[in-house]
Order: structure tokens, then sequence, then C-alpha cells
């Protein structure tokens, strides 16, 4: 590391206005990094971590009032021209942002969108061009980077794209790379592939990295240093182990205890079998020419069989494409399927549509993205008392009543059911897709992936409500998530698939103590960072 920073922020501040009024997002923030250097900025959704990182080459738009001093190998950027930025942006400092679809254009090919940055930045074109970006593309690990040239960003896995959002960051050797969540949505091994791409760029390109997250998980494994951000300030800083190993402020103790622990209550020794499958199987056909004949078929889920009782957790854990989310939605009856399907002992192959609406009540989802799946045209009250007046429940008392008892019994305030989803925190919305389903009371709810993209602080709090839930009314879960630290706190049983088969299954514990597949502690040690 050279002495003299690359990137310095002095007092940073940074205010929004609306309405006349300024907000203040931060707060005073200062912070240095070097070349070769990883630096941390973690905090909870809010805190000004990503605003801290954009003001940096003044990315914020006209709302934004920036005052402080940002300075880049000696040049001030507060207040620089918009030529001398656009010399900076995407050529000495590039951004690795957490959503890559929406930061890839979906109508433009890989090659074309990596050539319009070297065209940008350094005029470089042609067959210059795809040289480089062939050499971008194995650098990141893209196998076989000839023939994904002409692919689109959907034709692409996740971690796929984030490996080409990489290329691109890296296309005009920065000196500064700025990863904003990078992670986040990735499985446990997309994961650890990514972390371990940046350490080894970061060090071969001698390059500045500013790693911001809320994971502290990838913060031990990554950083060399770490400011810990809350309400716009940093209120602790410095090296990576000593902070881990003895935390003075509160609040980044409260961070760092914020792990999902503890294990789900105990299954009742009567507990009733409440869904089993038998030879469970869903393949989609590939159809090919003029009349549609079928050429093959996309293996989703292979033949397969569970069973789960009331109380009971079942988590199912794997990579993306790995068949969980397909399999749920086959015992849910959403998707067409083969094999056996039974629920409180009653064969769903032989149910109509018309009879299954029946049963819609007594078998709810949580989905992963609560803003996704919340209408932002209706109220709270709306959006959980819907269910009520399709399936006629308790229509002796008032549908506000009952939203107002479910709303408590969550965690949130009922006062608060006449306002819509965007005037929630992430946390209270995923909490307000809890209250929809288990207002209608549930036998079998699937959560799909309902803490990923919460707040280490809110994970544990949805975790505690999910189990208070489940003991309170003996519910039975499929508990789909990548995240293998809440899997064990709530889970009984563990199932783990791969390309759409069951490689293992078993009680929870004896898979996290001693997984018998290799592929399981493949997953397990993706987790750890240890071989």
């Amino acid at each position: 590391m050279t002495q003299s920073p690359i990137l310095q922020v002095k007092d940073l501040r940074v205010a929004f206005s609306q309405d006349g009024q300024l907000t203040e997002a931060v707060k005073g923030v200062s912070f240095s990094l070097s070349r070769g250097e990883t630096v941390a900025l973690v905090g909870e959704s809010g805190s000004g971590k990503s605003v801290s990182a954009l003001s940096t080459v003044q990315l914020l738009g006209d709302s934004a009032h920036v005052s402080g001093s940002v300075t880049y190998d000696g040049q001030e950027m507060i207040g620089a021209n918009e030529r001398t930025l656009r010399q900076v942006r995407g050529n000495d400092i590039s951004f690795i942002f957490q959503e890559p679809m929406t930061s890839l254009n979906p109508l433009h090919t890989i090659e074309k969108q990596l050539g319009e940055a070297l065209a940008l930045h350094q005029g470089v074109m042609g067959e210059d061009a795809r040289g480089r970006i062939l050499d971008l593309l194995n650098k990141v690990g893209i196998r076989d980077a000839e023939s994904r040239l002409g692919a689109y960003p959907h034709q692409l896995s996740g971690g796929q794209r984030q490996r080409v959002m990489i290329a691109m960051a890296l296309a005009n050797k920065p000196d500064v790379l700025i990863a904003d969540e990078p992670t986040t949505a990735l499985d446990v091994t997309i994961q650890a592939q990514i972390l371990d791409l940046l350490a080894e760029l970061k060090e071969s390109e001698g390059m500045g990295l500013l790693f911001i997250t809320h994971d502290l998980s990838i913060v031990r494994r990554i950083a060399d240093r770490v400011c810990v951000m809350k309400s716009g300030e940093i209120v602790e800083e410095g090296p990576t182990a000593e902070l881990f190993a003895n935390p003075k402020h509160a609040y980044t103790q409260k961070l760092l205890a914020a792990e999902p622990s503890g294990r789900p209550g105990p299954v009742p020794q009567d507990a009733q079998e409440l869904v089993s499958t038998k030879d469970l199987k869903v393949w989609f056909p590939i159809q090919r020419g003029f009349l549609k004949r079928t050429v093959g078929h996309v293996k989703a889920v292979n033949p397969m069989s569970l069973s789960v009782r009331a109380g009971e957790t079942l988590g199912i854990v794997g990579e993306s494409g790995s068949g969980k989310t397909t399999m749920a939605l086959a015992i849910m009856r959403l998707i067409a399927s083969e094999g056996e399907v039974r629920f409180q002992g009653q064969d769903l192959r032989q149910w109509s549509t018309r009879n299954l609406r029946r049963l819609r009540k007594d078998m709810q989802i949580v989905f992963q993205d609560p803003f996704g799946s919340l209408s932002p045209r209706m109220t709270c009250q709306q959006i959980i008392s819907e269910g009520l007046a399709i399936h006629e429940v308790d229509q002796h008392r008032k549908p506000r009543e009952l939203v107002a008892e479910v709303m408590e019994e969550v965690g949130l305030d009922p006062a608060a059911m006449d306002r819509y989803p965007h005037e929630f925190s992430g946390g209270q919305r995923q909490r307000i897709a809890i209250a929809r389903a288990m207002v209608l009371r549930p036998k079998l709810v699937v959560l799909d992936e309902p803490t990923s993209a919460l707040d280490m602080t809110v994970q544990v709090q949805i975790v505690d409500l999910l189990r208070d839930l489940q003991a309170r009314y003996g519910l039975a879960y499929l508990f789909i998530s990548h995240d293998l630290n809440v899997v064990r706190a709530m889970s009984h049983e563990i199932l783990v698939m791969k390309a759409g088969d069951v490689v293992e299954q078993g009680p929870s514990e004896e898979v996290f103590a001693n997984p018998q597949q290799e592929y399981t502690r493949h997953l397990l040690s993706a987790v750890t960072g240890t071989p």
C-alpha cells in the first residue's frame, strides 16, 4: 500500500431537498482508501453507505446538496467541472452495483456493452476491442467466453451477469473499484467465487476496493479496514480483525450479534403428516419447429419424495436453478407436475381447479421481494384483507378488526394500516407479506427466500417472528433459502438440491454437523470460507 491515499473523503455532508425541506443523509463522514487496500462501509439500509459512495464522483442528481471534500489522487471532486468528472467516472473510479439486471441493457449483447465502455473511455474499437473483451471475460472467469459474446443479459445466470459487470468496471483499469452490495442476491457458492475474484483482481491490478455491504461475514472475509455507519455517520472505524474482536460502539456490537441463532421448537410427538410427495417430477418440454414438436426436456425437478408434519420446517437449500422454487410451486399445484402430492391425506391430483381453490387459504406463500409482491396502489389494510373476502373467512367480524389483530401479531402498528407499501421499510413490508398469509390461518406456508433482501438485524427479527408464529399455530413451513445460517435457525429437516435432484436429506443438525455428500460440504465451506 502507498502512504498517500488514492481516495480521501473529509467531512462529507449530503442533504436532499424535497418540497422545500432539506433532509440530511450523510453527516460529516471521513475515510480514506489506498491502492491495494479494501475498505468496507458497513451499516443497515438508510445508513448513508451508498450515498457516500455515489458522492465520490457526484452521481447523486440535482436534488443533492453536497459539501466537504472528496479527493481522487489529490484532485478535488466536489465542485469539479463535468469534463473532469466524466474522465474520472468509469475510467479511474468504477462501480459494481447490487443488481446487474438493472445495470445492464437488456437490448444489447454482452460484446456491445463491453465495447461501448472501451470505445467511450479508451477509443478502442473493432478487432482490438474484441480481443480486449475476450481477455476481460476470461479474467473474470466466464467460461467459453467467445460463445458468450452474442448473449443478452437474460441468457446469463446471476453469477455470470455479475461477472460481466465486474468486467465492465475493470475495462478501463480503474484505480478505485466501488462495489455496492455486489453479492447480496447471489447463491453462497457464487458469492464466494465473486469475493475471491475481487480479492484476486485487487491484488493483481493494484486497485483500491471500497466494499459496501450489510453482511458482516463478507466483511470479515474480504476487508482490511471497516467503517461502521449509522444514520449518516461513521460511528466506529478500525482494522477488521481488531474491530471484530473488540467492538467499542454499541451499534457495532448490535450488528455483530445480529446473526440468526437458536433452533426451532420441537415438533409435537403426535404431529400429523400435513403434506407429502411421492416421485414428484417437473419437466418442461423443449419444443421446436412449426409443429412445436417436443425435442427434449428441461429437467427442473427429478422424481423426489418428502414429508412435512404440522409444526415442522423443511429447509430447502441449493443454488439458483436447482429446482427449489419449482418443487414448492408443484406442491402448491400452481404448476403442472407428475407424481403424487398429498395434503392432509388427500391426493391433490384428483382435485379440480375449482375444488383446489377451497384449499388455497390453507396453503400460502411469502415471496423474497415484498416490494414486488405488494400492490403499490393498495393500502396495507387492503393488501392483508384481500384474501378474507375471496375465501369468505370469518365474515361475522369486520375486516379491519382482523387486520388489526394480525398486524399486532407480526409486530406492526395497526394505526399504519391505511398507509401504502412505499411508506414502510423493507422489514415492515416483509411483515405485511407475512400478515397477508397469516390472516387466513393457513396450515402450510411456503417461505421463498423471505430474508435474503433484508438487513441482518431485520433478518433476526423475521426469523424470531416466524418461529413464534409456528409455535403458536402449529404451522408447517417449506423454507427455501441460500442463506445456510438462516436455514439452520429455522429448520427441523434439511433437503439439499442440485440440478433438480435431491442430493442429501436429513435432520438439520446432522446435515450441518456431518454432511454426507460432497456438494453439501461444498455449500457449507462457501459460507465459512474454509475448504
